[in-house]
């Protein structure tokens, strides 16, 4: 998140991102746009119920009885995919309470942007809520009807009107997410968190290839379409080239490192013989 995570919910929302990497891995657009919707309900009920959220980062409840407490409150409200983040985030480790909001809201944010993607759309997304920011900024009468007392629904409303004729539908549901949960924020300090996360779900989506010489327009696609089959999600190739690779392909992808190149191969080969002396 943009904001300060101590150490735990900071391994906390390492875990829970690859959760949400598996829970939208193949899904529809209309699939992981649902699961946003879901998780930003959840994160919306635990912020303003402090006794629950803190029950679910309660170091010493067990995993068990926080999956019931789970199922007993949202069972009904939330689908079977929502469901199994929520639990499986609900047994992590926290630093604060509130961390379980802020990284909540992240997860829902990062599946909009998934949603987004799948349509290739996250680009254009991005700069349409950086847009919208800038327009909040500068219109006053606007900015005072969003983040006055108004109702939830009247905000969300406005911001539909205010962007449905020209924005895609992701970043519709982003804004009407941000403008009916400002928690306590300035409605700036909202936006610069979901530009943050959408940042975070594209950094995501981008494998960066190191290759010891400049590979074929063909070759870029094989290696894109055989990384888009394990990701389950339309990603981004960027490629380096680094002569002292010698060879081979070093493929970086999200938290994850397959280093193939020659240089690495006798590195550890090195490592070896000096460990068998």
């Amino acid at each position: 998140m943009r904001i300060h995570l101590g150490g735990s919910s900071r391994q906390s929302l390492v875990i829970a991102r690859g959760k949400l990497d598996a829970a939208v891995k193949g899904a529809t657009a209309a699939n992981a746009s649902e699961l946003s919707s879901q998780l930003f309900f959840a994160a919306d009920v635990l912020s303003k119920n402090t006794s629950i959220r803190r029950a679910f980062a309660d170091p010493a409840r067990d995993a068990a009885s926080k999956g019931t407490l789970v199922k007993d409150l949202f069972a009904k409200s939330l689908a079977s995919t929502a469901l199994e983040i929520l639990t499986d985030v609900s047994t992590l480790r926290w630093s604060a309470a509130g961390d379980l909001v802020h990284v909540l809201e992240q997860l829902a944010i990062e599946a909009e942007a998934s949603a987004a993607n799948i349509n290739n759309e996250l680009d254009r997304v991005e700069d349409e809520l950086f847009e919208t920011s800038q327009l909040v900024v500068d219109n006053f009468e606007l900015r005072k009807a969003l983040v006055g007392t108004g109702t939830p629904e009247a905000k969300a409303a406005l911001i539909t009107e205010v962007l449905s004729k020209k924005a895609s539908a992701s970043t519709v549901r982003l804004a009407v997410a941000l403008v009916t949960s400002l928690r306590g924020r300035s409605i700036e300090a909202a936006f610069a968190d979901y530009l943050f996360g959408l940042a975070n779900r594209r950094n995501r989506l981008i494998a960066v290839v190191r290759v010891a010489s400049v590979i074929t327009d063909a070759q870029k696609s094989r290696l894109a379409a055989a990384i888009e089959k394990q990701v389950g999600q339309p990603i981004r190739v960027n490629i380096e080239v680094e002569p002292s690779i010698l060879g081979g392909v070093s493929v970086k992808f999200a938290d994850e490192l397959v280093d193939g190149s020659v240089s690495n191969r006798l590195a550890s080969a090195g490592r070896a013989l000096a460990g068998n002396k």
